[in-house]
Formats: structure tokens, C-alpha cells, sequence
């Protein structure tokens, strides 16, 4: 089993910037990749950028040039940079890290006050 945790959201005004992170522990054996999802109200989950083990980022149109995936290898964090919010990013954020299974945590809201 592996176990996520995240932490970092919370209210920010348009324009302002927040960073998420998500720990993974547990039965790590090889992490193929590490994304971050989200989830507005009435909306289906949507991804919003992933990061492979070899470190390619792909993201989401509509974040693109505001929002940074990065990872730590040694401590199986991945972070989510998010620059000039919008009060359309205001969602559900829940990172998502597939090793020989997918595996999600609990998630962390992120509100952005117009």
C-alpha cells in the first residue's frame, strides 16, 4: 500500500501564488508517475499536470506558464508551483501517483477570491 499526504491549499486572492505537496510512504518500489488532478464543483476531475519518472511534465492548457510539477526522487514528494491564480483554479486538488497501481490522496481545496 502506499500512502499519500498532502498539504498546501488553501485561500488565495487572484493573482497570488500557492504550492502543494504530496508525500508518498509505503510500499514504494518504482514510481512511474506523479500528477496532480482537480476537481471544481459540477465539474468532472480534470488533470492539471503529471511528471514521469524520467522527469517529463505534461500539463493541462489552461495552466500552462502558471503552474510548475516538480519532484523530489529521495523523498517521493511531488509539488505543484501555482503562480497568478484564478478564481476558475479554485477546486479540489488531489495528487495521483501510479507505481503498479494508481493510488490518490484525500485531496486539498485551493479558493481564489476575484
Amino acid at each position: 500500500q502506499v500512502q499519500l499526504v498532502e498539504s498546501g491549499g488553501g485561500l488565495v486572492q487572484a493573482g497570488g501564488s500557492l504550492i502543494l505537496s504530496c508525500a508518498a510512504s509505503g510500499s514504494i518500489f518504482s514510481i512511474q508517475s506523479m500528477a496532480w488532478y482537480r476537481q471544481a464543483p459540477g465539474k468532472q476531475r480534470e488533470l492539471v499536470a503529471r511528471i514521469t519518472s524520467g522527469g517529463t511534465t505534461n500539463y493541462a492548457d489552461l495552466v500552462k506558464g502558471r503552474f510548475t510539477i516538480s519532484r523530489d526522487n529521495a523523498k517521493n514528494t511531488v509539488y505543484l508551483q501555482m503562480n497568478s491564480l484564478k478564481p476558475e483554479d479554485t477546486a479540489v486538488y488531489s495528487c495521483n501517483v501510479v507505481t503498479s497501481a494508481s493510488y490518490w490522496g484525500q485531496g486539498t481545496q485551493v479558493t481564489v477570491s476575484p
